[in-house]
């Protein structure tokens, strides 16, 4: 059919671009009564629907491209919509009205909706299309970049940004040697300021990647076969490199625009009104192709939303405010580093005073914006993101603060207990622009009962995603308010608790997360919350091996490794000494081990040694020599039961009365490998003078001349909690029934990542609930916990022996994946006190590449 052939009682909407924002603007568009009649053509360049470029790194960690599409499959036909993949434009016709495609068509339109987003920006010097060059924009650029990392050792990144430090974070985890080239004098230079851009960077060196800030790339070097071998840097250095990626930002993709005559932006942008139309009133345009009425062109998806659901009213002859502007905010993990920016970060306005909170040993920079009225007007969180959900508001809401800003930049933990209110009109999801009081009028008006109705119900959480938790505490609020009983959900994939996951995975067997999400949960492909959470209930009901399958893709980064990460990328080895009893021939092999691959040895507080500064292709050589001394995995990487301190006991101390060591042993091996929703400490003390420091432990012991005293919730580290006394003058059988109970109760009924303490004095009940429960058997599972206590104890294998007999799951233990048993070069440590310790940022070190003598070797004694 032509042109001239169609049906002139249905108009013709033509969308050029189907990228996240043309997709929200086809969703925005078919809720309008208006779009009956309209005839919808989408003329897409890439060969699939709409994807999530949000989450685009993902898909070097399992994800696959269908995980992160936007477009439901049955959405174009349900509509109508005439969605050609793979043909886009070329060019229009503004006088005919009509566009020109790749493939050779000619599409009529009466209004045109240019979505054609952006292109990244690849400086202009010498080499850059030299085979080993990428860009990082589409599924296609991370399946190249993918297949070149597989060949190359260092790899090299040209911008410091967002997407940048995500693709430096993926050529990283792929075992490359990486450095990041940015041109401005701190990473994120938009998002932070200086101080958060040096906490951030001193967190991504910490992680292994080498940062060059205030360089610019002069020109790409390659080898005689025109591959790439290296970048040189505007300052006259050279950095070795086998792929190079540029992530230096991004252009509006305003092509067609300029050749059919519309008016374009100084520094690019089609230019457009509030209502996002341009000169021509028969295109509009929005996204990053567009540049919007105050004079930016805006990169960020929440204002690119914005712009589609204005276009859409604009489209449908509605009245509104159009798009003059938008939040920029941003929250999101770069390298494991949590960093949030939001409001006016920088402090431009006139008067405006900065509260900063900067802790660089543990890489934490709060700053807060304050204006000369009181107001919040923005800030900075790096390390510690913690409020952003109730920050970010508050500053775009821009009224006086109810509370002291210094107590507002403390990080969790420290700040002062006092509730901030936010307004109704405050925003709560900045990509769709729904405003708190819009929440709870979804809730209180419209039956939304749940944080997925709600999302259903306004948009509000469906887009980045850092409003969630937020989110879902007003709904709760209102909700309770209300008297209706709510269910705290584990988050926003599951609606189940943590303790509830895990009975549903006991009782119906479930042996994958995809099967649990897909039965028990809300869609979509989980997050960091409920992934290591079922990870962990899946192996305290021994479920398999943890590195097999898809179990292995959810795991912590220290799971993944069997292994502690250290904060230059290399690895500690815990072998589990029982009670601390090593035989002579014991601390030979382990100082032999340590001697051999010059790591750095440590007796720690509690009775182990601890060998830092193995590399990942180092830890099955290390692993096999400690399996053939009879030595196992001292769990040290884990949520799991650490270690069973005890003194010397009657056996030794003349003070003693019971046999503590023993029993510390039995309990040890007993409990070794428990997955738990929290690491597990524990202690046996043979008298009252308590040397094991056993009241500090989630379980205690301290003998008694008529048995034992088991304590339980107890806690050291940065809010210590003296544990309760649960039964006193137990016997041996007793004491040990009493605490496989404890674990398991524990285990079965605690929310994710919460120590006993913390849980015990949340239980209901308290300390006398848990003593019904355990001793009296007042909720009649005593027998169950028994049974999965048995389980467990007749399930155990020991991880490292497993993981060395099995090929598949030694491939993983490579710093590179083309050459196995090649240390990592960017893992680098300096001399010190005889031994070694990791290469501070700046510091000249060295690799242990080859076996290392350190002389004067000792062991330091952590004292207690």
């Amino acid at each position: 059919m032509t042109p001239d052939d169609r049906d002139r009682t249905v108009r013709d909407l033509v969308l050029v671009g189907h990228g996240m924002v043309g997709q929200r603007f086809l969703e925005a568009w078919t809720e309008q009564p208006a779009a009956a009649a309209w005839r919808v053509t989408v003329l897409a360049e890439e060969p699939r629907p709409a994807y999530d470029r949000v989450h685009l790194s993902a898909l070097f960690s399992g994800s696959t491209p269908d995980d992160l599409g936007l477009c439901p499959a049955g959405f174009p036909a349900e509509h109508g919509i005439d969605l050609r993949l793979g043909d886009p434009a070329t060019a229009i016709d503004r006088e005919r009205r009509l566009v020109h495609t790749r493939s050779g068509s000619r599409v009529h339109y009466d209004v045109l909706v240019l979505a054609t987003g952006s292109v990244p920006f690849v400086p202009p010097v010498p080499g850059t299309d030299a085979p080993g060059c990428h860009v990082y924009r589409t599924i296609e650029d991370v399946d190249a970049i993918r297949a070149g990392a597989s060949a190359a050792r260092t790899g090299v990144v040209v911008g410091g940004g967002l997407l940048g430090l995500e693709a430096a974070g993926a050529l990283r985890a792929g075992g490359l040697d990486t450095h990041v080239v940015e041109f401005a004098p701190r990473l994120m230079a938009v998002q932070v300021d200086d101080g958060g851009g040096a906490a951030l960077r001193r967190k991504i060196e910490e992680l292994g990647v080498t940062v060059h800030t205030s360089a610019g790339a002069s020109g790409v070097l390659t080898g005689p076969d025109g591959t790439v071998r290296g970048l040189a840097l505007a300052d006259g250095r050279e950095l070795p490199a086998d792929l190079v990626v540029f992530s230096a930002g991004v252009r509006a993709r305003d092509q067609l625009a300029r050749e059919c005559g519309l008016p374009v932006g100084a520094r690019g942008g089609v230019v457009v009104d509030a209502h996002c139309r341009t000169e021509d009133p028969a295109i509009l345009a929005i996204g990053e192709c567009a540049q919007a009425v105050d004079g930016r062109v805006y990169g960020l998806v929440a204002p690119g939303y914005q712009m589609a659901e204005t276009a859409a009213r604009t489209l449908a002859e509605l009245e509104g405010e159009g798009f003059t502007g938008a939040d920029t905010s941003t929250k999101l993990k770069l390298l494991g580093v949590d960093v949030a920016s939001f409001g006016d970060p920088h402090g431009t306005a006139e008067g405006a005073l900065d509260v900063l909170y900067s802790d660089s040993r543990s890489g934490v920079y709060r700053k807060l914006v304050i204006g000369a009225d009181g107001a919040l007007l923005g800030g900075v969180l790096v390390g510690d993101t913690e409020g952003y959900g109730t920050l970010r508001p508050l500053a775009v809401g821009g009224k006086p603060l109810t509370v002291a800003p210094e107590q507002l930049v403390l990080p969790a933990g420290f700040a002062p207990a006092g509730a901030v209110a936010l307004p109704d009109e405050a925003v709560l999801c900045s990509c769709h622009n729904v405003t708190q009081g819009a929440v709870r009028a979804a809730v209180r008006d419209q039956g939304c009962d749940s944080v997925a109705a709600v999302k259903k119900c306004t948009r509000a959480g469906t887009g980045c995603g850092s409003c969630l938790k937020q989110l879902g505490a007003v709904v709760t609020e209102e909700l309770e308010a209300a008297g209706v009983s709510t269910v705290k959900g584990l988050c926003e994939h599951f609606a189940h608790t943590r303790a509830e996951l895990y009975e549903i995975v006991r009782v119906t067997g479930v042996a994958g997360f995809s099967e649990l999400l897909a039965e028990h949960g809300s869609g979509g492909e989980g997050c960091e919350i409920c992934k290591p959470t079922v990870a962990s209930i899946l192996a305290s009901l021994g479920n398999g091996h943890i590195l097999d399958g898809e179990q292995g893709a959810l795991q912590d980064s220290n799971d993944h490794f069997l292994a502690n990460l250290q904060r230059n990328g290399s690895y500690s080895v815990v072998p589990r000494v029982p009670g601390g009893e090593i035989t002579p021939e014991g601390l030979i092999t382990i100082g032999e081990i340590a001697r051999d691959h010059g790591l750095y040895t440590k007796i720690t507080g509690g009775q182990r040694i601890d060998m830092f500064g193995a590399t990942v292709d180092q830890l099955p050589v290390i692993w096999q020599k400690l399996v053939d001394a009879g030595f196992e995995s001292g769990h040290a990487y884990g949520k799991s039961l650490r270690t069973v301190k005890s003194c010397v006991g009657e056996t030794w101390c003349r003070y003693g009365v019971q046999d503590s060591t023993t029993l510390a042993i039995e309990l040890e091996l007993r409990y070794r490998g428990l997955r738990s929703p929290h690491k597990l400490k524990a202690a046996v003390s043979g008298c009252a003078r308590e040397c094991a420091e056993a009241q500090s432990k989630d379980f205690g012991i301290i003998a008694s001349s008529a048995g034992w005293n088991l304590y339980v919730g107890g806690n050291g580290g940065m809010t210590p909690r003296h544990a309760d006394l649960l039964a006193a003058d137990l016997d041996r059988e007793t004491l040990i029934r009493t605490i496989d109970r404890y674990l398991m109760f524990y285990i079965r009924t605690a929310d994710r990542l919460e120590r006993t303490s913390v849980w015990l004095e949340r239980l209901e009940g308290g300390l006398d609930h848990l003593r019904a429960v355990v001793i009296d058997d007042s909720l009649g599972i005593a027998a169950e916990l028994d049974d999965l206590m048995e389980r467990h104890i007749g399930g155990y294998r020991d991880e490292w022996a497993e993981t060395l007999a099995d090929p598949e799951r030694l491939r993983r233990f490579a710093s590179f994946v083309n050459a196995p048993g090649t240390p990592d070069p960017a893992v680098t440590f300096v001399p010190e006190r005889g031994q070694i310790r990791p290469a501070r940022p700046g510091e000249a070190g060295r690799t242990l590449d080859s076996p290392v003598l350190v002389a004067g070797t000792r062991l330091e004694v952590l004292t207690p």
